[in-house]
């Protein structure tokens, strides 16, 4: 309530009219009471200098910015809006509840096949009402199958943009499709085993059980941790104490903690007498490594070196040696770590952050030479190889799917650009004493962007620039002033997409949004509402521009995977 008073008081002071539909006395009751509690100016008509409460149906609100008009419903401020959950689904991987499900997507059905679904049917039976879901089979086919039947379905998962062949009901094509099936997962299952078998005669390190140090170094994280960071920290512990190589996938949201799951890896890594390397797609992003690791583990003798293209040869020929040396315990770096001058002494563990970011000659290279060492991988949006590789049991995988405490899901608008939304956002983050992101993906025409938002800025907000292409040292002062909060906007590129921390930040405004892929919108967006405070992030598309299909499904997706852990979902959507 707190936040949407702040919200509202901001839109009266800039004269906008505000409009409050209620469909109950109760709920008007309630608002009554909260804006009276607040001192907001209630009235029967619209000016804009109060609110004006009015009877009404409305699903959910929306603001009009060239006519200044907000309007907003009692479900928008209360929350009482009802989500139709269904029960009794069993235990099946299956679509939980309808809001998952909507006309017109395909389904699998265990028993009849491939069909689409067409929504949900109240059919009365000898006077009693009840709720079936109704499927599109091939012809005239339908079928009613009973809501408390749903975990029999499945949704559809198959490539982009085909359309899938629907079968026919009672055939025996569908059967023949099961057995073929059922012999393919025998194969597979036959390689895994061949897999594992290997795996587990590999001789790996046995890393030592946690000692004092240990618990000291946890004890320093300032945040409570989350249970599902404590079951990934506890399975990746187990799999590193035992004498087998780990090859382990851990898939957090972002923003859920992934990083100080690493970091616990590296220091129980480090105090078996082991080195650690930690591997980074982004220069920006090693930095910012770079500094927590030495931050947190500075006072317990553990020596961190960082090695990326702002390293000078001095500083790169003195970390080579001392990792030869062994007196490096853990590195930090860009693809520069994967050089084969890069030699350690007794290497234990590697750490890959963002693993959909390297390319599969990478990949290669990383796993010729650290056979026998263990490796663990982080990603918020697995890539589907990746994906395919863990669900199928190739790798190890371990999830954080519940956010810190006190997280809200990011307010995600998709729309034509438009100075006035831009501005908008931009001040009223800056009146909260926030900062914005505004990714901007043109080098060439940067300038020229730049000279356009200060003209629709007043003169009081202060810009940054920051792209890859920039000299090393200049970057890392724009992006140290970003975080000492000596800018109110950081004009980028998508360099800021990976792993980057500034909770301070809570605004994202993406130009050009329909040419970017779905992990880098969703990645991205990650960037902020990394804090208590709300997140907006806006996607534009250039005005009048006809979207193509599939730039049009990325944007729907990351409009409706909104909440909080949504990076699995985003993934298998890909």
């Amino acid at each position: 309530i707190p936040i949407f008073i702040e919200d509202l008081k901001s839109l009266l002071k800039k004269e906008w009219k505000v409009l409050l539909v209620v469909p109950r006395a109760s709920e008007e009751e309630e608002l009554k009471e909260i804006l009276k509690e607040y001192e907001i100016p209630l009235s029967s008509e619209m000016t804009s200098s109060s609110v004006c409460l009015v009877h009404g149906v409305l699903s959910e609100g929306y603001e009009m910015a060239p006519e200044k008009l907000a309007l907003l419903t009692a479900g928008d401020i209360l929350g009482k809006q009802k989500i139709r959950r269904v029960r009794g689904a069993g235990k099946g991987r299956q679509i939980r509840y309808f809001s998952d499900l909507n006309p017109g997507d395909y389904v699998v059905q265990d028993v009849h096949g491939i069909g689409k679904y067409l929504g949900l049917k109240t059919i009365e039976l000898s006077g009693v009402h009840r709720d079936y879901i109704a499927i599109q089979y091939a012809g005239n086919d339908k079928l009613y199958l009973p809501v408390e039947k749903i975990s029999t379905l499945e949704k559809y998962i198959g490539p982009e943009g085909g359309t899938p062949v629907l079968n026919k009901m009672g055939e025996a094509h569908w059967e023949k499709i099961r057995s073929k099936a059922r012999k393919s997962i025998e194969e597979l299952a036959e390689r895994l085993l061949d897999i594992y078998a290997k795996r587990e005669i590999t001789k790996g390190i046995a890393f030592a059980k946690d000692g004092p140090e240990q618990r000291e170094f946890e004890d320093t994280f300032p945040f409570v941790e989350t249970e599902d960071q404590l079951t990934a920290i506890d399975g990746i512990k187990q799999a590193m104490e035992r004498p087998v190589p780990m090859d382990m996938l851990l898939c957090g949201d972002v923003g859920f903690g992934k990083t100080e799951v690493a970091m616990r890896a590296v220091f129980k890594c480090v105090m078996s007498g082991y080195q650690a390397m930690v591997l980074c797609p982004t220069t920006v992003l090693s930095q910012q490594h770079y500094k927590n690791f030495k931050d947190r583990m500075d006072s317990f003798g553990v020596n961190v070196a960082l090695l990326n293209r702002f390293t000078t040869l001095k500083e790169k020929k003195e970390i080579l040696r001392r990792l030869k040396d062994g007196d490096i315990d853990v590195v930090i770096g860009t693809h520069a770590v994967l050089n084969k001058k890069v030699e350690c002494r007794k290497l234990g563990l590697l750490v890959v952050d963002e693993e959909q970011r390297f390319g599969v000659v990478q990949k290669e290279k990383w796993k010729s030479w650290s056979s026998g060492i263990d490796v663990l991988t982080l990603s918020a949006t697995p890539i589907p190889r990746t994906l395919h590789m863990s669900l199928t049991g190739v790798r190890d995988m371990v999830t954080i799917t519940t956010p810190p405490s006190n997280r809200h899901a990011i307010q995600t608008y998709v729309t034509e650009y438009d100075d006035t939304i831009v501005r908008d956002a931009i001040l009223r983050e800056k009146e909260r004493g926030g900062q914005t992101y505004f990714v901007y993906n043109r080098i060439e025409s940067m300038p020229a962007m730049l000279d356009h938002l200060r003209s629709i800025l007043p003169e009081n907000v202060t810009i940054g620039v920051a792209y890859g292409r920039m000299e090393g040292r200049q970057l890392e002062k724009v992006m140290l002033d970003f975080y000492e909060e000596k800018y109110d906007v950081l004009l980028c590129t998508t360099l800021i997409e990976n792993g980057l921390d500034q909770p301070n930040a809570n605004t994202m405004l993406v130009y050009d949004a329909d040419r970017m892929g779905l992990s880098q919108i969703y990645q991205m967006r990650g960037r902020v509402g990394r804090s208590e405070k709300i997140a907006w992030a806006w996607f534009f598309y250039r005005k009048g521009k006809v979207l193509s299909e599939v730039a049009e499904k990325r944007l729907d997706t990351i409009r409706e995977f909104t909440e909080l852990g949504s990076g699995f979902k985003v993934a298998m959507r890909d």
